[in-house]
């Protein structure tokens, strides 16, 4: 009863409050399919206020499974570019191809299936179900999680793990609107339950929240420690051009154009001109200037003053940006 109690009051605030965002429209079954899943892998690690002109911009040009299956890639990558994350582009591609080849052109409605595609984990094919077929489960993203936490008050490290997180997020009950009430929770979580200053004389559920009633809103979070990783970045120059490669050789940044590198284990007196943070990874970058004639398989020169005529990852756009001022 009291589950049913806050699942109603949290639908309440939905419908009184949520935003108008493109992949909320009221539009086909197919479309909404289509939808939730181009923005589903976009808000991978991604906020909404990013994504929302890449969204719009992407559904213009590619407005269903069909065109996303045979458009060119380097066509898909340029409506990409500055999201981050290509993976997710490339693997979007490859995940409308087997649908339209082994489900007869249609997004799979059950776990098992959809999480075989490229992309998709357990997280997104739960949002998936939930807001694109109104089935009955609540994805774990940051906001849900944050709301959680406050909500019961779990502030011990096995308390936040994902495995707890995952089974005590039956106390928000379900109902007959999984959709509405999937987004309601995320919407909750990014609106009201921020990570600092929640709006707490906003939120429908504050009776019943623990860290409300204590007047404690910290989070813990599980320590992730990034890796540092040192790399020697090679800049061979002419004129204006620099000298890129096609990326082969590491898992960040697959496929796509960078300098020369290669990585060090371990450096003593290691001395960088360069730092970038990449998921888990703290990359140390050192420049070389050189000027031996090796070639590079996949190699081409670009401009450093015609950047935005180049099909470029930010990391690589950066690089050229802080070679051209130094």
């Amino acid at each position: 009863m009291k589950e049913q109690l806050v699942t109603k009051k949290i639908l309440n605030w939905y419908d009184l409050n949520k935003r108008s965002l493109p992949w909320r429209k009221n539009v086909s079954l197919q479309k909404k399919q289509y939808y939730t899943l181009v923005s589903e892998f976009m808000l991978q690690q991604t906020q909404v206020v990013t994504v929302v002109p890449y969204f719009k911009r992407f559904i213009n040009y590619i407005p269903n499974l069909k065109t996303l299956a045979k458009i060119d890639n380097t066509k898909l990558i340029k409506l990409w570019e500055g999201l981050g994350y290509y993976s997710r582009a490339r693997n979007l591609k490859k995940t409308a191809k087997i649908i339209i080849k082994d489900f007869k052109g249609k997004l799979p409605n059950n776990f098992e299936d959809l999480i075989t595609l490229p992309g998709i984990g357990n997280y997104t094919a739960s949002a998936i179900l939930a807001i694109a077929f109104n089935k009955p489960y609540i994805p774990l993203d940051g906001n849900i999680e944050r709301v959680l936490k406050r909500y019961l008050y779990l502030k011990k490290d096995k308390e936040i793990q994902k495995d707890n997180l995952a089974q005590k997020k039956n106390i928000f009950g379900n109902t007959l609107r999984s959709s509405d009430y999937a987004q309601a929770l995320m919407e909750l979580g990014a609106l009201i339950c921020k990570p600092s200053n929640p709006i707490c004389n906003q939120c429908p559920i504050r009776k019943n929240c623990k860290s409300y009633k204590k007047k404690d809103f910290s989070l813990t979070k599980s320590i992730k420690k990034n890796k540092n990783k040192y790399f020697i970045l090679k800049v061979y120059k002419k004129k204006q051009r620099y000298l890129l490669i096609k990326n082969k050789k590491f898992n960040f940044l697959k496929n796509l154009s960078i300098f020369p590198m290669f990585e060090l284990s371990n450096p003593k007196n290691f001395n960088e001109n360069l730092n970038f943070k990449m998921s888990n990874m703290n990359m140390n970058i050192k420049i070389q200037y050189s000027k031996d004639n090796q070639k590079f398989p996949s190699s081409y020169w670009v401009d450093g003053k015609k950047l935005n005529s180049y099909m470029l990852p930010s990391f690589t756009k950066k690089v050229v940006q802080y070679l051209e001022k130094n």
